[in-house]
């Protein structure tokens, strides 16, 4: 036992599990006034200014535009930036980034509770990972902010929170908790085991009569508690011939249902299938959930259906292989057969590895479509925007959080390299364990 022992920390510590380095800390008291100029600004908002001029000022963007006619503070730390590309930072819709770090060793990761199908009240702030070695391999690749789903095995694996790739701790890099919840109608999340140890759901109409009953209980205990307070708010406690009226029993899953039912936050609604996509969004529609919808990876028989729910669509993975009677492209050319049809396309990784290659996954989809201003706001703005906090991040305009990337040139660019990082206006690290092991080996 103590051999395995040590031999399973000898494995943590060879990737960077055991002994990583705490995460750079991002401004909790902003450094002073930075002004960046001469690089291409990609604003997201307003075009892009060729030479342009950006100030940062107490975390947050104090100025931007062209360098004729915006003026750089006196005291500000100038950063010549001649040649170079300046972008917001862009955000990941759904990773797995602080639940996991070695995908091999269970120990290590905190992805999905398999002991039930309905699990609504797992939280994935409470197993966020601050210290995990690849947040800084991500953030190295301009990728600054991340939804954290759980893994997609449950109908209900429990819900989102929106993190900042950088800061002290967990508490620092969690923006936003229970930001969504998603709910998976996928081949994945069927009970497939053998007939003697048979577990519902195994199918997809056990599946869609798990939820339906789940969000009916839901509604019945949202009634309960109504009626309980309001037989509290009548109740004269003078009056000795009349008991106190009986609290409702807490239920964590219901309780964790009732936002997603009033409407208040999404339900990320994950289907691959034209079928699959008609028969979740029916049930959606049943109990007015307020949706974004999630992959829709072979659904392009239902295309013309899904833009006219005028919902936001997030995508991915766009890599997959077609199917033996779709085209070869199907798949690739999936965020522009949305877009063209006015759907709002956000990208994501789906991953905590990969989550550094995001800004690619926008790039290819241009190669097969997709307008490039469009690919670039499916990994800033629109993210922003679905996620509701548009008003700080996702462009570089006056009064936004100074989440800004400086870069050799396009972002969708796999030439592209990272050079500076800027998070609530102080400037972060680029290094990361991968970076460090280049340096030490290179040599």
């Amino acid at each position: 036992m103590i051999r395995n022992g040590i031999a399973v920390l000898l494995l943590l510590s060879s990737f960077g599990f055991a002994q990583t380095t705490g995460p750079a800390k991002a401004a909790q008291k902003p450094s002073g006034v930075i002004a960046i100029k001469g690089a291409k600004l990609l604003t997201i908002t307003h075009g892009d200014i060729e030479n342009g001029v950006l100030v940062i000022e107490n975390g947050k963007i104090a100025a931007v535009g062209a360098a004729s006619s915006t003026k750089i503070p006196a005291n500000a730390q100038v950063i010549d930036a001649t040649g170079m590309t300046v972008y917001p930072g862009l955000i990941d819709s759904e990773s797995n980034l602080g639940l996991t770090e070695i995908s091999a060793e269970n120990m290590t990761n905190d992805l999905v509770e398999t002991s039930d199908e309905i699990m609504p009240h797992m939280h994935t702030w409470e197993a966020f990972h601050a210290e995990s070695a690849l947040i800084p391999v991500t953030r190295a690749n301009g990728v600054l902010n991340a939804i954290v789903a759980p893994q997609s095995q449950d109908t209900l694996p429990g819900q989102d929170t929106f993190v900042q790739l950088a800061g002290a701790s967990a508490t620092e890099m969690i923006l936003v908790k229970d930001v969504a919840m998603p709910l998976n109608f996928i081949g994945d999340v069927r009970r497939n085991e053998t007939f003697e140890k048979a577990k519902y759901p195994q199918t997809r109409m056990g599946m869609a009569a798990q939820l339906r009953q789940t969000f009916i209980d839901a509604q019945d205990y949202q009634r309960r508690l109504g009626d309980y307070a309001t037989k509290k708010a009548e109740w004269d406690k003078s009056d000795k011939s009349k008991p106190e009226p009986t609290a409702v029993k807490r239920d964590l899953k219901m309780e964790a249902l009732l936002p997603y039912l009033e409407g208040k936050r999404p339900v990320v609604l994950a289907a691959n299938e034209a079928s699959d996509v008609q028969t979740a969004v029916a049930l959606a529609e049943e109990f007015k959930l307020k949706i974004v919808l999630n992959h829709l990876t072979h659904s392009q028989p239902v295309l013309d259906y899904v833009a006219s729910l005028k919902v936001p669509v997030i995508v991915g993975p766009i890599y997959e292989d077609p199917k033996d009677d779709e085209r070869y492209d199907t798949v690739y050319s999936l965020p522009a057969q949305l877009q063209k049809r006015g759907v709002k396309v956000i990208f994501a990784s789906y991953d905590s590895h990969q989550s550094r290659n995001l800004p690619y996954a926008a790039g290819y989809s241009v190669a097969f479509g997709m307008p490039y201003e469009e690919a670039l706001k499916g990994v800033t703005l629109y993210p922003a925007e679905v996620w509701g906090v548009a008003d700080q991040l996702g462009s570089l305009d006056v009064g936004k959080v100074a989440n800004v990337v400086v870069a050799t040139g396009d972002p969708l660019d796999v030439k592209t390299d990272v050079k500076r990082i800027f998070m609530q206006g102080q400037e972060v690290s680029t290094a990361s364990r991968q970076s460090r092991l280049r340096d030490e080996y290179s040599k």
